[in-house]
């Protein structure tokens, strides 16, 4: 056995890493962290966020080619389009040496992101299939806040499912006694992946790296019934694409198939506000009416992030914010040179789950006096 593992021709794909975790868990946070390390060198990183503006990017200490942004919709929406055409352009320019060899692809998700369209792809898609291998799904779970996510969100559930790894972040603000529930509760989604509980998002890359080819075997059912549920419709789609037009068959051929249903990925009552603001704001007034939405509807905010133009403040100040909680402020050296911010306008994203626009833009306008621009026509 021993020589038969050794004349095993080595796996030279690219090494893939799925960085997934519900809205909020701090995947950012992480990413930055690992993008310090020495063995991230030579690595691609692809961003999905939800929404209508992109705000994580900017948010990431990598300023080259390497960064990629899939801004079409949600990663498991499009992963047929932009994951696709992003893992095989960044192939090809390394082939041509446009790029640097590539070490390996870490992919950062959207929090509302269904991971098995992910791993389906990088396992069936015959392009990717031959170039890139999933090493592992690795899955930020939010100490604080995981365990109502998990009981609320079908996604939170399939994200933990899914994971070769757990990471309980922002451990140092958690009771004890959460932390230990929520460890129990994801021991019961998930009990062959390690858990791993991390402060401040400092995770080593041994955390993150190195799981091995992805193994459905060793998760529960549910996930290889996902996982089939995928490629059944990607065949399906393949085959609709190659199926000649009608006009081209001859009489009495067999009808073309009817086209696919788009599958329900996300809670329908989930949706994505962006709100423009044209003048700085005052701090004290902006953050004096954030305290008032989150106080009021933080149980139906899922996530709030934005870069926003304060009154006297040259850089922009980066806003985040989960459910009931608003993060400390931080800054950008400097304001990002391509749209939509190059016009230095603030732009705060919610991802909110059964809540109107009205019910915030009156907080905003009538309680704080702070004026929204109108939605383009």
């Amino acid at each position: 056995m021993a020589a038969e593992a050794a004349a095993a021709p080595a796996d030279r794909r690219i090494p893939v890493t799925i960085l997934t975790g519900f809205l909020g868990a701090g995947k950012t946070t992480l990413l930055n962290h690992l993008l310090r390390l020495p063995e991230m060198a030579g690595a691609a990183v692809l961003i999905n966020e939800f929404g209508e503006v992109a705000v994580d990017h900017h948010l990431v200490n990598k300023v080259d080619d390497t960064l990629v942004v899939l801004d079409s919709g949600c990663i498991c929406c499009s992963v047929q389009g932009d994951l696709v055409r992003a893992l095989k352009d960044l192939f090809m320019r390394a082939l041509r040496k446009e790029l640097p060899p590539l070490s390996r692809i870490l992919i950062e998700t959207t929090g509302l992101a269904d991971p098995a369209p992910v791993v389906s792809t990088l396992m069936e898609e015959p392009f990717i299939a031959e170039r890139y291998r999933c090493d592992g799904v690795i899955t930020a779970v939010d100490a604080t806040h995981g365990l109502g996510q998990l009981g609320e969100h079908r996604e939170a559930v399939r994200q933990a499912a899914m994971a070769d790894r757990l990471l309980l972040t922002k451990c140092d603000l958690a009771e004890a006694g959460a932390l230990d529930a929520l460890a129990q509760k994801l021991g019961e989604l998930n009990p062959s992946a390690e858990q791993i509980r991390v402060q401040g998002g400092e995770v080593a890359a041994a955390a993150m790296f190195g799981c091995g080819l992805y193994d459905v075997g060793a998760k529960r059912a549910e996930v290889a019934a996902w996982l089939g549920e995928e490629k059944a419709r990607v065949l399906e789609a393949r085959a609709a694409r190659l199926k000649p037009p009608l006009s081209w068959r001859k009489p009495g051929s067999a009808a073309a198939p009817a086209p696919a249903v788009p599958v329900a990925r996300h809670d329908e009552n989930v949706r994505s506000y962006v709100f423009t603001f044209s003048a700085p704001l005052s701090w004290f007034g902006f953050s004096d009416a954030l305290g008032l939405i989150l106080q009021v509807h933080g149980d139906r905010i899922l996530r709030v992030k934005g870069l926003m133009n304060i009154a006297g403040d040259p850089l922009p100040r980066v806003v985040q914010c989960v459910q009931h909680v608003a993060y400390p402020p931080a800054s950008l050296p400097a304001w990002p040179d391509e749209p939509p911010y190059d016009d230095r306008r603030s732009r705060l994203v919610f991802i909110v789950r059964d809540l109107p626009r009205s019910e915030l833009e009156s907080i905003f306008f009538g309680i704080a006096g702070i004026p929204v621009d109108p939605l383009p026509a």
